[in-house]
Parts: structure tokens; C-alpha cells; sequence
């Protein structure tokens, strides 16, 4: 019997592209081989070169509470890349605060300061990250100021400073030793600048830059689970009841069995599972307390850890922060020492990975997991 479709042809929809939530009509629908639904939707205002087929998970009804849905999801998106944008201006004021800092020594020398603010894990439904890794960027933007320094001592001459009265009194010999011992701190500071920016432990730009960034993409069907997830404990300041009911150790183990019980598995194979499976454990527990919380869940994660010492995590939380792992590990492995062919062998078991998750998902995923939180915890949270 085929599935019963929730939207008829022509009817004005709301409908998810990227992280976003735009106004579309649904032009016809379609039922796969495998009994999902498909429909092929124009989004408003849009060339007919957008129009697509997408999943029924992505299709939204058009109704006051989804347009309300919308809007905040637009307004979140806007306030994090208004962030973004604030935080590279503040970067670049401080790299010219620096540039014209009257210290030859920190200028040549010394790495600026990084003031880094706590950030919350931004989980949005599009499937890749940026990695930012502050220890390299850090280490190349000053070799990088380093040599520009340097470079405009050389060709330029800065203009004298404003006389007070104790200056006027100066004799000519006195201004001469001055203004060698100005020339001998400036050849100084050039040679300094070049062997310091030399350095065998300071990673080059080139090798900075030269890093690939790893995408994982986060198929469609999960991406309205980031989206709901996200809403749950943002706006409806909920939490994930815990421990999870399906934990992060049980999925994995699941998914092993899975694999081996294929037709096709071999010795060779079920051990790369089995390593794939033990890393994403390993990246979880590790991940978790930094990189993978909201601020709001913060004193939950503080109160397991107390009431269950020794625990790991990926035997607490469950599938929602598995899911939030994904969009945050490409990241993470653009800075290991694996090569180009092992990195896309590794993507190719995650994109596997999370196929069975959406395979899955209807018994992974349930907005029934999220729980009510007392004002008592709500103190605690602020």
C-alpha cells in the first residue's frame, strides 16, 4: 500500500535549503522503491534552476507556527554570522594594534594574545564545518606579521615624533648617539624578525593553509533533527532526558553487529569497522564537554560527571549529541596525520555510518527524549 502523501500539488509549503527555511510550492511528489516520499519543490522568488526533489522530512506545512519557526531560525543564522563578522573585524583592528606597537621585542618575537571567548556549539542543518584550530592560526598570522614587519622597516621611514619642551634643549652630538642607537635597534629587530619567523617550531602560512578541510556531509533526512534539537533546548529550554535510552556506546555497538551480520563482510572489513566505530567513541567522550554542548546543558553534563564518576559519556547521551559530533568532527580531522586516501577512506565508513542512522531513525530519534527543566535548574544555568 503507498505511503499517504501530507501535501497535495500546488499547495504553498515551507521547505528547508541549507539551514534555512524558505516559502516554496510543491510542484508533484513521488514514491521511491523504497517507499519514501519525494517532492520536487519551487522556492518563491526563486529561478526554476533551484527547483529540486527533496525528501518529505524537509517539507514543512505553511502554517503560523512554522512561519514562526522560520523566522527564528533566520533571525539565529543572521545573529551568528553578525558574530562572525564582528569577531574577524576585532581580529583585524588587533593585528594593526600590534603592527604599530612601539615594543620591537613583542612585535619580532612574541606571539599576540589570543583573547578566545566560550563559544556554544553552532549545530545548524548544513552538513560542514570550518575548522578553526587557534594554537596554527595563531603561530602563521604571526609569522605572517612578522615578515610584513619587518619588510616595511626596510622600505619605509617613520615620521619623526612631536617635540616636548625637555626635547628642545637637546645639543647636536646628543641627537646623533640617538638617533645610531634608533638605527642599531631597527637592524636588530629586522635580523630578529627573519630568524624568529624561520623557526622550525613555528608552523609556516604555507603549511597552515596548506591543510584540507574534511566535509561530512549530513544527509537531508537528519538535518531537521539539528534543527528540532536546537529549538528544544534553545528556545524551549528543554533538556535530553539522561542517561539516554539508546546510548552513543549501544548505536555504534548496533551498527557493528549490523556490518558483520552483511553478506559481503570479510575479516578485513569487520576489523575497519570495528576501528571506525572505536574512533567515533573515542572523538565522543572526548568532544563532548567542549565542543558539543549548549550552554544551557552545561550543569547537566557537571551533575553526571558528579553522580556517575568514571562513566563515559558515549554510555550517558545518546543519539541527538552523536548526531551534533558529526557536524563538528571534520574539523577535528583536518588536523590529524592521515593521508589524503586514508582521509577519504574514514569519511566514506562516516557517510556509511550515517546512512544507518537515517536508515534508523525512527527509533533513534523522538522529540519525546527532551524534558521539562525545574526554574531550580534554570538558576543554575544562567
Amino acid at each position: 500500500m503507498p505511503p499517504k502523501l501530507k501535501f497535495t500539488e500546488g499547495e504553498k509549503v515551507l521547505c528547508f535549503h541549507g539551514p534555512l527555511i524558505y516559502e516554496a510550492k510543491m510542484l508533484k511528489s513521488m514514491v521511491m522503491k523504497d517507499k519514501q516520499v519525494k517532492y520536487f519543490i519551487h522556492y518563491a522568488g526563486w529561478n526554476k534552476n533551484w527547483d529540486e526533489w527533496v525528501p518529505e522530512n524537509r517539507v514543512l506545512k505553511y502554517n503560523e507556527s512554522n512561519v514562526q519557526r522560520q523566522k527564528e531560525v533566520t533571525k539565529l543564522h543572521s545573529s551568528l554570522a553578525a558574530k562572525n563578522k564582528k569577531a574577524n573585524v576585532k581580529a583585524k583592528k588587533a593585528d594593526t594594534s600590534a603592527g604599530s606597537s612601539k615594543d620591537s621585542d613583542s612585535r619580532a618575537s612574541t606571539p599576540s594574545k589570543e583573547i578566545t571567548k566560550e563559544k556554544e556549539p553552532t549545530v545548524t542543518p548544513s552538513g560542514t564545518v570550518t575548522p578553526t584550530v587557534s594554537g596554527s592560526s595563531t603561530a602563521s598570522s604571526t609569522a605572517s606579521t612578522s615578515r610584513s614587519r619587518a619588510s616595511v622597516k626596510a622600505t619605509t621611514t617613520p615620521a619623526p615624533p612631536a617635540k616636548d619642551k625637555s626635547e628642545e634643549k637637546e645639543t647636536p652630538t646628543e641627537k646623533r648617539k640617538s638617533e645610531d642607537a634608533a638605527e642599531n635597534s631597527a637592524s636588530a629587530r629586522k635580523k630578529r624578525g627573519r630568524s624568529d619567523t624561520t623557526s622550525s617550531n613555528v608552523e609556516s602560512e604555507d603549511q597552515f593553509v596548506s591543510k584540507v578541510e574534511v566535509k561530512i556531509k549530513i544527509p537531508d533526512e537528519l538535518k531537521p533533527w539539528l534543527v528540532d534539537d536546537w529549538d528544544a533546548i534553545s528556545r524551549q529550554t528543554k533538556l535530553v532526558e539522561l542517561p539516554a535510552k539508546t546510548t552513543v556506546q549501544e548505536i555504534v555497538d548496533n551498527y557493528v553487529q549490523y556490518k558483520k551480520s552483511s553478506k559481503v563482510s570479510t575479516a578485513t572489513k569487520e576489523n575497519a569497522v570495528q576501528d571506525i566505530a572505536n574512533g567515533i567513541i573515542e572523538y565522543f567522550n572526548v568532544m563532548l564537554g567542549s565542543q558539543l554542548l549548549y550552554k544551557f546543558e552545561r550543569p547537566q553534563y557537571a551533575e553526571m560527571i558528579q553522580n556517575q564518576p568514571g562513566v563515559p559519556m558515549a554510555k550517558i547521551y545518546g543519539a541527538f549529541h552523536l548526531l551534533r559530533l558529526f557536524v563538528k568532527l571534520g574539523s577535528m580531522l583536518a588536523f590529524t596525520a592521515l593521508d589524503e586516501k586514508a582521509i577519504q577512506t574514514l569519511i566514506g565508513h562516516i557517510q556509511d555510518f550515517l546512512k544507518y542512522m537515517v536508515k534508523n531513525s525512527s527509533t533513534l530519534f523522538s522529540m519525546q527524549q527532551y524534558v521539562n527543566t525545574s526554574p531550580e535548574y534554570h538558576r543554575k544555568a544562567q
